[in-house]
């Protein structure tokens, strides 16, 4: 999925976790949600935010650190603009290395990711509402509800710990699933403990007075 896709559904989700008592989705949904696994990841592809380090051996003024823009693309001496996104940063390299045998004979290029800011964005989770904190923090392997809980201070005295709901992006659309936070917290019930992935947003209402 691109980063463009993924702002949007988290935009669709962001908007679906401020509505409290949200219905749930159906068992399968949500069975096929608690199921999936993170995506391993075997090569990195370059994104939108990210910052590369571009170097071409024996020409120090071809060589500089540049931004990846929103747009995909880097701006380099000589050549402008090139695509960026998408592409591994090998695979950015050769086409580097394409485009400069115009200028430069037998030209070598190699491209480091300095900052990973578009995987920094896109492997998160959120937690949002009757939290001491609504926060979103950097995904890691092993985290769970009751994690990402803590990690937001609590929740507030408002909070209807029961009617907890997690969204999962799942084949485009997004998946409801209930979680009770006060059987987790109070009672030592854990089994809508669930772990956390990437993308995951937990939404805690505020009880009806």
């Amino acid at each position: 999925m691109s980063l463009l896709h993924r702002c949007l559904l988290w935009l669709i989700v962001l908007a679906m976790a401020g509505c409290s008592g949200s219905p749930s989705s159906s068992q399968s949904q949500r069975e096929k949600a608690l199921a999936l696994d993170a995506e391993p990841i075997t090569e990195y592809r370059i994104g939108p935010t990210d910052v590369l380090r571009i170097s071409v051996w024996r020409n120090p003024d071809l060589s500089e650190q540049v931004p990846v823009r929103p747009d995909g693309r880097i701006s380099m001496p000589l050549l402008g603009d090139i695509v960026a996104r998408g592409r591994t940063p090998e695979e950015l390299a050769t086409a580097v290395e394409e485009q400069l045998e115009e200028f430069i004979r037998q030209p070598k290029v190699s491209v480091i990711v300095t900052q990973m800011g578009s995987h920094e964005f896109s492997h998160r989770v959120r937690v949002t509402g009757a939290v001491n904190s609504p926060t979103s923090q950097p995904w890691r392997e092993g985290m769970t509800v009751m994690d990402m809980v803590l990690g937001s201070g609590g929740v507030n005295e408002f909070a209807a710990m029961n009617r907890a709901t997690l969204y999962r992006p799942l084949d485009g659309e997004v998946v409801a699933i209930p979680v009770r936070l006060d059987d987790i917290l109070n009672k030592g019930r854990v089994s809508t403990n669930y772990r956390l992935l990437p993308g995951d947003i937990l939404s805690v209402p505020e009880r009806r007075f």
